[in-house]
């Protein structure tokens, strides 16, 4: 970064607002007309050469103007992005909106989702806060027919997990309830492995079901996120340059498909802190599917006991301050709900 220039770097900025904006590439002469700046096109013209020598800028074609490159979008956001607030009734507005909504976690899920891609006109995901250590919460059990029982266990966060398993003879749902209530009773905010000193209170049957419990903990502890929740899918598709885009479907393929998006989250905003946001352009060279988006990622929830991710999926030329203030702040008021209504 040091070696820009402020003129360079106020050419820069100017050129990837401009692009966001337009979709066109820009020229010297429209940028001093349009922003007032106080020398010569020929001078930008100049400015803008260098800054294409220097990879931030590209030029479509030889009579085109400039716009920006992966680069260019990289240094833009982590150098010259100012970092701003959302306006205030655009918070008040969003903030209404969860308040008006009923106490439930999926609908908040939904909701973020929908104001995500709504404020960004973009693609939105919204994860379900999951616990790195799964804790005990709730139990049902439920006779279906023959030996087979559906179990229902509810983790401390709110997770559900299900399983139908079979006992070696049948047994009534009144005795299945007298178990659920005992194994509920005694495992309350325990970890799988507390699990272990609670076998000899049970009888056989107890013991089988405990078993089954322990075995969906340590799967649920194995995901890397919950629930997905995606919205404004054909916001991409409406971007001129995704229109009838083999890109833009492999966008949303890495969005709709569980692996590659898990795979996308453990290597980026995993290791981020709480309330962070991370901006990933052009793939980092790493995924082949967002080689012409960019995506924008939070993480929401309270570290170290339940967290949940949050973001906009995007062209490369996004509108970035915005987008980024409006994750933020979706991903502060999610971390409010979940620690006031699932934690405390």
């Amino acid at each position: 970064m040091n070696e820009l220039t402020e003129r360079q770097k106020l050419i820069l900025t100017l050129i990837v607002h401009e692009h966001t904006h337009t979709t066109q590439p820009v020229g010297s002469k429209a940028m001093v007309n349009k922003y007032n700046l106080r020398m010569s096109s020929a001078t930008v013209r100049n400015e803008m050469a260098a800054l294409t020598d220097l990879g931030y800028l590209r030029q479509p074609h030889t009579s085109a103007g400039r716009i920006p490159t992966e680069e260019g979008y990289r240094i833009f956001v982590s150098k010259l992005v100012q970092r701003t607030n959302l306006p205030m009734t655009t918070r008040r507005t969003i903030s209404h909106q969860f308040y008006q909504s009923r106490q439930d976690l999926e609908q908040w899920l939904r909701l973020a989702a929908s104001i995500l891609a709504n404020q960004s006109q973009a693609a939105s995901l919204v994860t379900a806060p999951h616990s790195e250590k799964a804790l005990f919460k709730h139990l049902e059990l439920i006779a279906t027919r023959g030996h087979q029982i559906l179990l229902v266990m509810v983790l401390v966060g709110g997770e559900i997990r299900q399983q139908i398993f079979s006992l070696p003879e049948p047994i009534s749902q009144e005795q299945l309830s007298t178990i659920a209530t005992k194994i509920t009773n005694l495992c309350q905010n325990c970890s799988a492995d507390q699990l272990d000193a609670l076998h000899p209170q049970l009888d056989p049957v107890g013991k089988e079901i405990l078993v089954v419990v322990q075995e969906e903990m340590a799967l649920s502890e194995k995901l890397i996120t919950g629930d997905i929740y995606l919205d404004g899918m054909t916001n991409i598709l409406a971007e001129p340059e995704f229109a009838e885009s083999e890109e833009a479907r492999q966008a949303l393929k890495l969005l709709e498909e569980r692996s590659l998006l898990e795979d996308l989250l453990a290597r980026t905003i995993m290791t981020s802190t709480i309330g962070g946001v991370q901006v990933l352009i052009g793939g980092e060279g790493t995924w082949d599917e967002l080689r012409q988006c960019s995506i924008v990622l939070a993480r929401y929830g309270s570290p170290g006991v339940l967290t949940g991710t949050l973001g906009v999926l995007g062209p490369m030329r996004m509108p970035y301050g915005h987008t980024i203030s409006t994750v933020r702040f979706v991903a502060d008021v999610l971390s409010d709900l979940v620690t006031e209504t699932l934690i405390n």
